[in-house]
């Protein structure tokens, strides 16, 4: 009877588990997909019980399944947390629309000097944190989004004139900027949550605009900083890298903590024509979520 138990109980996890692979065939696989190393842990203890309970070929199935649903993951933790290349740094942030003390956030990020920063929920509460950037800078683009604020990048060089623009009421903001090394878009976004909220027809509404700045007929490199409410391993973030010619960097970190912790998950993400770099997670700074700081290298003309 116990067997019976944990053998079903490993058969519905093994079935969870397929489906959060079926992402490109149905959304709901990719919202299944943001609780693989969840449900992969709990594959790998009913394995263990199994295994105990003397049902040896049912525990090995088990430890294989999860072993394939962790490979990847620690995989990514490791080879893509090597130091990349360098040249250009971005700070990625998802303030929170009741932020209290922006002032902080203001303080890192002038402490940082990064060449670029992405900001999502930016409201009339949180605005303040632009103020002591105002000289440092100057050039920016803000777009209205959700009822918890829009979104925004800056930069320390140039915009080109006429750049700037939004995906109205698509929680995407760009521009392109005349560094040292020549132009750069750069992208701030904010997706919807997953199916079987809006997120694969906000994705599909994106799409035209992030392949035409991926293929930019100037050559300029693409670099997008964001709170993409998805995984890394996900097939909307595959998709989201092809479309727009850019590769994701650095290690999942986790960014955003629920259920008293027991839930963390990595959502926020950069992305850069070329992909090389690294990303390092900043502290909360009065958020819900942790930012990120990556520091990397951009091809030019190709």
């Amino acid at each position: 009877m116990i067997k019976r138990g944990l053998r079903n109980l490993l058969l519905l996890a093994l079935i969870a588990l397929g489906a959060g692979y079926l992402g490109q065939y149905h959304p709901a696989g990719d919202s299944l997909a943001v609780f693989r190393p969840q449900i992969a842990l709990v594959i790998l203890l009913l394995a263990i019980l199994l295994w105990i309970a003397r049902a040896r070929k049912w525990a090995a199935l088990g430890i294989a399944a999860a072993g394939v649903a962790f490979g990847p993951i620690f995989w990514m933790s490791g080879a893509l947390s090597a130091s990349g290349g360098t040249g250009f740094s971005l700070y990625q942030k998802n303030m929170r629309f009741r932020v209290e003390d922006p002032g902080l956030l203001s303080a890192d990020i002038l402490a940082r000097r990064p060449d670029f920063v992405t900001l999502q929920e930016v409201s009339g509460a949180n605005m303040a944190v632009f103020d002591p950037l105002d000289a440092t800078y100057q050039a920016r683009q803000f777009c209205p989004f959700a009822t918890v604020g829009g979104v925004a990048v800056a930069s320390r060089w140039p915009m080109v004139p006429g750049s700037g623009f939004c995906a109205e009421a698509d929680g995407l903001a760009a521009m392109k900027v005349t560094t040292p090394k020549g132009p750069v878009w750069v992208v701030s976004i904010h997706l919807h949550w997953p199916w079987p909220k809006s997120q694969p027809a906000h994705i599909a509404r994106l799409s035209p605009i992030l392949e035409r700045l991926g293929s930019d007929e100037t050559g300029a490199p693409l670099v997008i900083g964001g709170d993409f409410n998805m995984v890394p391993w996900s097939f909307a973030m595959s998709r989201l890298t092809k479309i727009s010619n850019t590769e994701r960097i650095g290690p999942p970190h986790v960014t955003l903590t629920k259920m008293k912790g027991w839930m963390r998950v990595p959502i926020d993400h950069v992305l850069i024509s070329g992909g090389d770099g690294s990303v390092q997670r900043i502290d909360r700074l009065g958020s819900d979520h942790f930012g990120l700081f990556a520091r990397f290298a951009l091809p030019f003309g190709t």
